[in-house]
C-alpha cells in the first residue's frame, strides 16, 4: 500500500474517533444550547415528514447492521451462519435499508436547497452534512454489485477484520485493505470523515437519542403526600391577594 493509504486506514481512523469522542464531550460541556437537531418543521413540514422517517429508519438499521456485522468476531456466528450467507443477508437487508435512507436524505437535501426560507436559515454545516450523507449512502449502494462478485464472504471478512483490529488497537489493519475495491475504500474513508465532523454539526443530537434509552433502566420516582399536623381551631394563612 502507498503511504497515503497506510495513513488513511491505519492512523486516520484514530484521529476521527478521537475527535468524535472528545469533540462531542467538549461541545456538550461548553455549548449545550447548540446541542439540538435544529428542526425546520415550522417553516415547511411537507417533505420533512416523509424524508425524515425514511432516512432515520434506514440509517438506524444501517448503523446497527454495520456495528454488529463488522465488530462481531467470525468465530461467534460461524456455528449458526456461513460467511457467504451472512454476506447475502447483509446485502439484501442493507440494500433495502440503504435505499430507504438514500431516498430520505435526497428528499431532505432537495427540500433544504429548493425552499428559499429553509435555505436562508440553514447553516453551511447543515448542507455539507446532507451532501456527505448522500454521498456515503450512494457509495454504499454502489458497492453492492462489487460485493456480488465474491459471494464467498472473503472480502466481507477482511473488512470486518480491519474494523476489529482498529478498535482493539492491533497492528496490520491497513494492509488488509490493500486489494479491496476502491469503492470500499472510499466508503470507509468517507464514513470516517463523517465521524470527524460529527461534533461540529447537528448530528450530536444522536447522542441524546441513545441517551433516552437510559430512562428504561431509571428507577421509578416515588412521590408521597405530606400530611400537615394542624392544631384544632388553627386556620391556615391565606395567600396574598386571596379573596375573603
Amino acid at each position: 500500500m502507498s503511504a497515503f493509504e497506510t495513513f488513511l486506514f491505519g492512523i486516520y481512523p484514530y484521529l476521527c474517533l478521537g475527535v468524535f469522542l472528545l469533540g462531542s464531550l467538549i461541545r456538550f460541556e461548553r455549548d449545550q444550547y447548540t446541542w439540538k437537531s435544529d428542526s425546520s418543521q415550522l417553516l415547511r413540514a411537507g417533505q420533512l415528514r416523509l424524508g425524515s422517517n425514511l432516512f432515520h429508519v434506514g440509517v438506524l438499521f444501517l448503523f446497527f447492521g454495520h456495528f454488529f456485522g463488522m465488530l462481531t468476531p467470525h468465530a461467534l456466528y460461524e456455528p449458526f451462519i456461513a460467511a457467504g450467507n451472512k454476506q447475502l443477508l447483509a446485502m439484501v437487508a442493507g440494500g433495502i435499508a440503504g435505499t430507504l435512507a438514500f431516498f430520505g436524505v435526497s428528499l431532505l437535501l432537495h427540500r433544504r436547497l429548493s425552499d428559499a426560507r429553509i435555505r436562508a436559515t440553514s447553516r453551511t454545516s447543515d448542507i455539507v452534512l446532507l451532501v456527505l450523507l448522500w454521498m456515503q449512502l450512494a457509495l454504499g449502494l454502489a458497492s453492492l454489485p462489487i460485493s456480488a462478485q465474491h459471494m464467498d464472504g472473503s472480502v466481507m471478512m477482511r473488512l470486518a477484520e480491519w474494523a476489529q483490529r482498529i478498535v482493539t488497537f492491533r497492528a496490520g489493519a491497513s494492509e488488509l485493505l490493500a486489494d479491496v475495491s476502491w469503492l470500499f475504500k472510499a466508503h470507509i474513508a468517507l464514513g470516517l470523515s463523517i465521524f470527524l465532523v460529527f461534533p461540529f454539526t447537528r448530528l450530536v443530537h444522536v447522542w441524546s437519542g441513545f441517551g433516552t434509552a437510559a430512562y428504561v433502566l431509571r428507577p421509578y420516582q416515588v412521590v408521597r403526600a405530606r400530611r400537615l399536623n394542624i392544631p384544632a381551631g388553627h386556620n391556615l394563612p391565606r395567600p396574598p391577594g386571596a379573596g375573603v
